[in-house]
């Protein structure tokens, strides 16, 4: 048993080492030094009170698609279409709060109807993927990048179309809404304790769902053998379909989020990439929610810090990814590699 955890550790650092380098050879191949590389990200991250702010608003929504995600991993689905999900939840709040705008509602009361209908949004979107498995024999991976797709659409088409600034549409989105209708902000930052609570929230609660829960442990066994679980009684597709729906409406209400506590507004790209960047957190924690909250932290950090290699270096923005992915494929090599070793031994 000794053995097994010096082993465990051994394959886990030496995957860790093997993404730092890996890393610091692309640095040196794009012409950037590494070490003050490294440095200009964690100055972008944590070098002031603003940098921190924008972290704590980007870890918000992370936290929320990467809980989603795991319900549905831990029963065996790959919801590759988060993206979408997240899309049909800003979607659908942003149509509440146009409907409700105008009305004698109270703002605080409004502004939850507009969370409760994101939450909505992307639990219906989420189905679908859901249904189109279950009784359309269609993958879910085709079935959530077709949706994503979709969704994408539909929200280009609302802000240039129907919901279009008056006279013009534009990328940066639709009309904001009434500062009534913000989620309320600490003084002088634009973060709101709301959605970060929401967030951390809905993280406590699927922790204790999958960790101590019978539900969490039949959702388990449906996604570990269907069959043997059907065998044992468990009704496999209500599970596999209340996953679907469990992970759309936290997804959804990350859209929500950020429409009433980030952007105001409906934005074309208004996921920003949290879905699939979600999908990496949950592989690299290996599914165990309770490690969700610090990896996410340091994916956010990275996401918000690499800014600065745009900035100094001249290097695309599309290089954090690159470094986030290749840590998790390094890292799920090592798992890989780690198994085989302790099956031989």
């Amino acid at each position: 048993m000794k053995k097994k955890i010096w082993v465990n550790i051994a394959f886990q650092v030496g995957a860790l080492v093997l993404a730092l380098l890996s890393t610091t050879l692309l640095l040196l191949a794009a012409g950037a030094p590494p070490f003050q590389a490294y440095a200009a990200i964690l100055k972008g991250a944590f070098g002031s009170a603003g940098s921190l702010e924008t972290l704590l608003i980007t870890w918000s929504p992370l936290l929320l698609t990467t809980a989603g995600v795991l319900i549905t991993f831990s029963a065996g689905l790959w919801n590759i279409g988060v993206e979408g999900q997240m899309a049909m939840g800003a979607i659908f709040t942003t149509w509440m709060l146009r409907l409700l705008q105008e009305t004698s509602l109270p703002p605080a009361l409004t502004i939850v109807l507009g969370i409760l209908a994101g939450i909505v949004g992307g639990a219906l979107w989420a189905g679908l993927a859901g249904a189109l498995k279950t009784f359309g024999g269609v993958n879910e991976i085709f079935g959530g990048l077709g949706l994503n797709f979709v969704s994408t659409a539909l929200t280009i088409y609302l802000v240039f179309g129907p919901w279009k600034r008056p006279g013009v549409g534009s990328m940066s989105g639709t009309e904001p809404f009434d500062r009534s209708l913000w989620l309320p902000t600490l003084p002088d930052t634009e973060l709101s304790l709301w959605s970060l609570t929401l967030s951390l929230l809905a993280l406590v609660i699927i922790i204790v769902l999958l960790r101590g829960t019978h539900f969490g442990l039949r959702l388990k066994a449906v996604g570990k053998n269907p069959k043997s679980a059907f065998l044992m009684g468990v009704p496999t597709w209500q599970y596999s379909m209340l996953a679907f729906l469990l992970c759309g409406a936290l997804v959804g209400l990350a859209g929500a989020i950020q429409v009433t506590g980030v952007y105001h507004r409906l934005l074309p790209n208004i996921s920003s990439g949290y879905g699939f960047l979600g999908l990496l957190v949950s592989m690299l924690v290996n599914y165990q929610a309770v490690w969700v909250a610090p990896v996410a932290f340091f994916f956010a950090a990275v996401n918000v810090g690499s800014i600065q290699l745009q900035l100094m270096y001249k290097l695309d923005s599309s290089f954090s990814g690159v470094m986030q992915s290749l840590l998790v494929l390094l890292v799920l090599l090592g798992e890989g590699a780690r198994q085989r070793f302790l099956r031989k031994h």
